[in-house]
Order: structure tokens, then sequence, then C-alpha cells
């Protein structure tokens, strides 16, 4: 089957989060301490070249933002547009 323009399975990079880049780092690095002698050199090559790409991915991301709340612009609470319905109100239970 042929695959659609913009569908998962076209070539594009995976983005991945700081996290989870550096949990593949970790794994990374396991798997070549893990390797046996006897592996090929090509094989362990790959490994520390993307390693030391994904390390290069991480000293160049910007830090992360503080997600604090923003006040209003104006300091006031959000005016309400013209000829929009009024907030809900909280209603009180039947009884």
């Amino acid at each position: 089957m042929r695959s659609f323009e913009g569908q998962f399975s076209d070539n594009r990079p995976i983005r991945r989060s700081p996290q989870e880049k550096k949990k593949l780092i970790a794994e990374l690095k396991e798997t070549l301490a893990n390797m046996k002698p006897g592996s090929l050199p090509s094989l362990r090559s790959t490994l520390v070249a993307r390693i030391k790409e994904l390390e290069a991915e991480l000293a160049a991301m910007p830090p992360p933002r503080e997600n604090t709340p923003r006040p209003p612009r104006d300091g006031s609470p959000r005016r309400q547009r013209e000829g929009a319905p009024p907030p809900p109100r909280d209603f009180a239970p039947r009884r």
C-alpha cells in the first residue's frame, strides 16, 4: 500500500522530549556495554555515533520554560465579548 501525504509512515524524524532522549541514551549505553567482544566494529561505531548525536541534541536544547500562569494584560479579569452569553452560574441542587 502507498502512503498519502502527511501519514505517519512518511520519512519524518521522530520528535522526542528531553526525558525520552535521556532514556534512549541510557538504553543505548547499556546495549553498548552488554555487547560481546566479537560483535561487529561497525555496529559499535554506529551505537557510539548515535549516543553522541543524542547528547549533542540535548546540549543544544534551550532550558525548559516555567509554566507559570500569566496575569491578564490589563490586570482585570477577562472581559466578555459583546453579544456573548453570560458566564455560567453555579446552580444549587434542587430539593
